[in-house]
């Protein structure tokens, strides 16, 4: 189980490097990872949805892997969210550098409210990113401890006509 988990985070790894993302943390199977910090940047919420998408697309072809092994499929849900976070290092043994606010607790939902295979958005990440990729308006959603938000799955990438 842990070697298995290694193998998709190592590549998660990759892939927010790739996209200037910081990995966060890890709890279990779940990958923690936000944009915009620690250095301040405008293209976070484009990163982050790429970086989702390119995620998406490696758990595919390891389950393909996986299935021709005998060996049963791993799914993934993403949810992504975009807004003021606070970020600092805590502790005194074992650092770690860790992120707080009601941002990342509407992420969380939006991975919750996810469905596997796709990415999940809120508002305010389609704001950013909408020029940029088709989005599926999913409604007003239930997220627990929030309420209803507005959520959106991302579809293809909008080509564009540079001619």
């Amino acid at each position: 189980l842990v070697l298995e988990i290694d193998t998709c985070f190592q590549a998660f790894d990759e892939i927010i490097n790739k996209y200037r993302l910081e990995k966060i943390k890890t709890i279990g199977d779940a990958y923690m990872c936000a944009g915009g910090i620690p250095t301040a940047n405008t293209s976070h919420p484009l990163d982050a949805v790429q970086a989702g998408l390119e995620m998406q697309a490696f758990m595919e072809s390891n389950n393909i892997k996986r299935e021709a092994a005998g060996k049963p499929p791993w799914y993934l849900r993403v949810g992504i969210h975009t807004g003021p976070i606070v970020a600092g290092v805590v502790g005194k043994k074992k650092y770690a550098y860790d992120i707080w606010g009601n941002t990342v607790n509407i992420s969380s939902r939006m991975e919750s409210n996810g469905e596997v295979g796709k990415i999940n958005i809120s508002s305010s990440t389609f704001d950013q990113v909408k020029h940029k990729f088709h989005c599926e308006y999913r409604g007003k959603i239930y997220a627990k401890n929030i309420g209803e938000i507005d959520m959106y799955f991302v579809g293809d990438e909008i080509e564009t006509n540079n001619k």
